[in-house]
C-alpha cells in the first residue's frame, strides 16, 4: 500500500501539535512548581492550591492531543 506525502505530512503536523503542546507545558510547570514548592516551605497549607496550580498547565497536553486527533482524522478512509 503506497502512502502519499499528504499523508505523512499529516503525521508530521499531528506530531507537531502534540510536542508544542508538551513542551509548552513542561515549561510552565518549571515556573509554578518552583513556585509552589517555595511556598509550601514557608505555609505548609498551601499544599492544595500549589498541587492545583501545577496540574493546570496538564490541559495543554491534552488540548495537544486532541489536535493531533483531528488531524489524524483528517486523513479519511
Amino acid at each position: 500500500m503506497a502512502v502519499d506525502i499528504g499523508t505523512g505530512l499529516l503525521g508530521l503536523g499531528a506530531g507537531l501539535a502534540l510536542a508544542g503542546g508538551a513542551i509548552g507545558a513542561g515549561i510552565a510547570e518549571q515556573q509554578i512548581g518552583a513556585a509552589a514548592v517555595g511556598a509550601m516551605a514557608e505555609k505548609e497549607e498551601l499544599f492544595g492550591k500549589g498541587l492545583i496550580l501545577t496540574v493546570i498547565p496538564e490541559t495543554l497536553v491534552i488540548f495537544g492531543m486532541v489536535v493531533a486527533i483531528l488531524i489524524i482524522g483528517m486523513a479519511g478512509p
